[in-house]
């Protein structure tokens, strides 16, 4: 049931208190006071925030966060209560230092990124900021912060619904199993950029007007007896147009000697269908309840019916029954053909597709894939601890890396070829198809000319030589966009249903085989002719030449 407001919201609210410049790492201000000790905290500079591997051993990621970033630098402020701090645990840090930082303004930096919601690839920067060396130093851990987790989630998000399937509901009941509130609230928010239809979390539904959905525990149902408990409380209803009141506990009980007979049940558990009684009183527009307390197949099924139908009676109809228990996909079969038998026999045919079957019960990508081959009839899935922790690979990993001071490229060399990184400022292109696919990222030196459209471009492999293609593309997308100048943010941020609806838009963008969960398609992330011939000599430049003895 839809318990709140689906408008949208700009979401500062979470993090005016929370995401400050003091959320980073002590060694991003103590590189500050050293570049500012050297006077070079001015000299520009260019950073690139990207990662280097694709997170669940998948080949795409989800790129989100991007409004958060611009929220935190719109927000940016070094308090005096901040100066106090920062004194106390930089005590030999000259006075004037700190007057320094309260003077730091981000709109002294420009940045590009991807759009966000874009379905993105390693190595690939998704943001490039570029300004005074001391502020791009400043901010990384809290731009690392913003993005790693929340791409990692919708990326998430995104593979469990291509596990369960266009047509299925997801629901995000991950709250109380999070990494703490503000994971819980992160994780809310970018399972629904995923393509998660609703949280069970009223405070992410209240801050950013996510839909929210939620029905009952077995706590509800186990605190109920017997029948008579329900003479203490109000049970009876309204019909629908108002024509009539009725009993709900006599028109149950009237109707579960049909069902009974029916299903060929011959007891049920009183406290359960009292439980259901109660809560079809509360909810008759929305009457979905849990039936796996005492006996799905027997009692939770025929005591949910026989509520179902003395609502029918009086003109409402049930939503259905959640199964948070037991072997899933053999019991959303047998209690769908319950209904359609009481369908069939007691002359509602609307059980038969208007009925809605929840299963939850700890599921996870690879339970979904198992239950498509099951051909089961659940038509929403509750998923928590899985989904909102990123059980199978709990951090993404990006990293934020200078390439550029004062127009001298910079290279990071180590001993794993993986960690290095492209010299100098960049710019990336998509290449596609014509059938308006991806081929592959290319990415090329700053000042190069765009490729063009249905011409050759040689694309090469960052690290062999001899991996070397050309291309022809049909389309071309200049990635990384101007997001933030010194007017602060460049065009109006995306509402998150915008983000949310780009996502969808950017996965049809990549074949089915690069998406796939067994054994996906590499996707190709290739440099310029030029920019590999730059890196190349850069890297034989700076590499050390070793000695054997």
């Amino acid at each position: 049931m839809i318990l709140g407001s689906t408008s949208i919201l700009y979401d500062s609210g979470m993090y005016g208190s929370v995401v400050q410049p003091l959320l980073t790492d002590l060694y991003q201000i103590t590189m500050c006071y050293g570049y500012w000790r050297s006077n070079k905290h001015n000299q520009n500079s260019v950073f690139e925030l990207f990662f280097r591997k694709n997170p669940f051993k998948g080949e795409f990621t989800i790129f989100c966060g991007l409004r958060d970033v611009i929220v935190f630098l719109e927000n940016f402020t070094i308090t005096d209560e901040d100066v106090q701090y920062l004194k106390s645990v930089m005590p030999d840090a000259e006075p004037e230092f700190f007057h320094y930082m309260q003077s730091l303004d981000p709109k002294q930096m420009k940045i590009r990124a991807q759009k966000e919601g874009s379905v993105c690839f390693p190595r690939v920067p998704l943001i490039t900021l570029e300004g005074p060396l001391a502020l791009c130093q400043l901010v990384e851990t809290t731009l690392l912060t913003l993005v790693n987790f929340a791409s990692l989630v919708a990326t998430n998000a995104v593979r469990y619904r291509l596990a369960a399937g266009d047509d299925k509901i997801l629901l995000e009941f991950g709250l109380r199993r999070a990494q703490g509130p503000d994971g819980g609230l992160t994780a809310s928010k970018y399972c629904y950029v995923g393509g998660f239809n609703a949280t069970s979390n009223v405070l992410a539904g209240k801050m950013y007007g996510i839909p929210i959905k939620g029905t009952q525990a077995h706590s509800f149902v186990t605190s109920f007896s017997k029948i008579s408990e329900l003479k203490e409380q109000k049970t009876t209803l309204k019909s629908k147009n108002g024509a009539q009141e009725c009993d709900l506990v006599d028109l149950t009980i009237k109707y579960l000697e049909d069902v009974k007979n029916v299903l060929e049940i011959p007891e049920i558990h009183e406290g359960e269908l009292a439980s259901f009684i109660a809560y079809a009183c509360a909810f008759p527009e929305n009457f979905l309840v849990l039936i796996d307390t005492y006996a799905t197949l027997g009692s939770g099924i025929a005591s949910f019916l026989a509520v179902a139908l003395a609502l029918d009676h009086i003109g409402y109809r049930a939503t259905g029954v959640r199964i948070d228990s037991g072997d899933l996909a053999y019991q959303s079969h047998v209690v769908h053909d319950k209904m359609c038998l009481v369908a069939d026999r007691l002359g509602v045919e609307w059980f038969k597709t208007g009925l809605t079957i929840v299963a939850s019960n700890d599921l996870d990508e690879e339970t979904l894939y198992s239950f498509r081959n099951q051909d089961h009839k659940i038509n929403a899935f509750g998923i928590g601890t899985n989904l909102v922790t990123c059980l199978n690979q709990p951090a993404l990993g990006c990293v934020y890396k200078i390439v550029e001071i004062e127009g001298r490229p910079c290279m990071k060399l180590a001993q794993e070829v993986g960690k290095m990184t492209f010299p100098g400022n960049k710019k990336v292109y998509r290449l596609q198809g014509s059938q308006g696919t991806a081929i592959l990222d290319l990415i090329s030196t700053e000042h190069e000319p765009k490729p063009e459209i249905n011409q050759p471009v040689l694309c090469r492999d960052p690290f062999t030589a001899t991996k070397r293609a050309y291309c022809k593309p049909s389309s071309i997308q200049e990635l990384l966009v101007p997001v933030w100048d010194e007017n602060g943010c460049v065009e109006p941020v995306q509402t998150l249903q915008e983000v949310r609806e780009f996502v969808l838009e950017s996965l049809k963008s990549l074949r089915a085989d690069v998406k796939r969960k067994l054994n996906p398609t590499p996707y190709k992330v290739s440099l310029s002719n030029k920019l590999f011939d730059f890196m190349h000599d850069q890297w034989l430049q700076n590499a050390p030449i070793g000695q054997l003895d």
